[in-house]
């Protein structure tokens, strides 16, 4: 029987990490066995640029959190070594860092074991696809690229008219401001 000192240590971190699960727009847990230093440091890095929690956790103690947030599916995939990959923003980041490394690995060290988003468990199928959509901006710029298109389009129409009847843009400037003088 532990002491009242290491019971009170593990009573904390469980809800601290209850509390982290709780406010995380989604999450990864990552079986990580036979990844080197170097690249254990790249990873973290990696997560840091996306503003994303990574620790590794014991799972006698993910598994007390995961039950406080009624995220009980993800049992079964306790065991072995286990890190944990949180976002408090982006729902697609972690799972995008976490699967670029798992390919980047071939999936032999470093698996991707449970996932969730919203307070719902994910398939391993459904984390995959989260992790091939582009970022947040990246589709935004994709929408206001698709927006601009059809004006760029008739500028570039227009343009070609003007040059077409023997003028330029430049040219019909001109004579518009020296009457305007």
């Amino acid at each position: 029987m532990p002491n009242a000192k290491v019971l009170s240590e593990k009573q904390a971190i469980v809800a601290e990490l209850t509390e982290k699960l709780k406010t995380a727009s989604s999450g990864v847990l990552v079986d990580y066995k036979g990844i080197t230093v170097a690249q254990d440091t790249a990873l973290r890095a990696e997560c840091r640029k996306n503003e994303l929690d990574y620790a590794v956790v014991k799972n006698t103690l993910v598994r007390f959190a995961i039950n406080n947030v009624g995220l009980e599916e993800m049992d079964s995939v306790l065991n072995g070594t286990t890190s944990l990959a949180l976002s408090h923003g982006d729902p697609i980041a972690p799972m995008r860092v976490i699967n670029k490394f798992a390919k980047q690995f071939n999936g032999e060290k470093f698996t991707i074991k449970a996932g969730f988003m919203d307070g719902k468990v994910l398939s391993l199928d459904e984390i995959k696809a989260l992790a091939e959509l582009p970022s947040k901006e990246v589709l935004q710029a994709q929408v206001l690229g698709t927006m601009l298109a059809p004006i760029t389009s008739l500028a570039i129409v227009i343009k070609a008219i003007c040059e077409q009847k023997g003028g330029s843009v430049e040219a019909a400037e001109a004579p518009a401001e020296a009457a305007a003088e």
